[in-house]
């Protein structure tokens, strides 16, 4: 065997580890992907540009208005990473040998990126809403980790929701916002 066939298998191999489709037919792998990416398109296709925010005279009164901006900084950089790992971990459920858990878990991927779809179309403009909207989508999202990690372990892993993306944004904005302040224009 060549370096060259060597490296092909390692990268097979590696492939196959991320996606947890040892012994799922090709078919079967693509299906997955389809499946889940284009559903997560959809989702953002329908929260991006179908929905838009109303405002009533009321809200216009008490400056209680829709937020309509995407979010700014570097935790901006790390919500399509964040939402991708999800998308990852739920082809690897897919993958995963056929179990109640299995429909289950998702279930609840799909009942999780809808909500979150209709949510960001919606821009919730109350406090209240915004926190319906927050526990509602972290609710699912820890429902799914839950359930996938019944299935897989890595699976589970990349969908758990954790404050370390968020600590780690807040980071990176706060050293940008230094950086920044530091500059002096000669």
């Amino acid at each position: 065997m060549t370096d060259i066939d060597e490296a092909i298998d390692d990268v097979r191999d590696a492939a196959m580890d991320l996606l947890n489709s040892e012994g799922r037919s090709a078919g079967h792998v693509v299906a997955g992907i389809a499946l889940t990416v284009g559903f997560a398109l959809l989702a953002h296709g329908i929260a991006s540009g179908a929905f838009r925010p109303k405002r009533n005279l009321k809200q216009v009164s008490n400056r209680d208005l829709p937020i309509t901006e995407k979010p700014r900084g570097a935790f901006s950089l790390i919500l399509p990473a964040m939402f991708s790992a999800t998308t990852l971990s739920a082809v690897r459920v897919w993958n995963a040998p056929s179990r109640p858990e299995r429909t289950r878990a998702m279930g609840l991927w799909l009942a999780a990126q809808t909500v979150n779809a209709v949510w960001l179309g919606l821009r919730p403009s109350s406090m209240w809403r915004q926190v319906i909207a927050a526990m509602s989508s972290t609710g699912l999202a820890a429902a799914f980790a839950h359930e996938a990690r019944k299935l897989n372990e890595g699976a589970g892993k990349m969908a758990s929701p954790t404050g370390s993306g968020v600590r780690l944004g807040n980071f990176l904005h706060r050293k940008a916002d230094e950086a920044s302040r530091e500059r002096t224009l000669h």
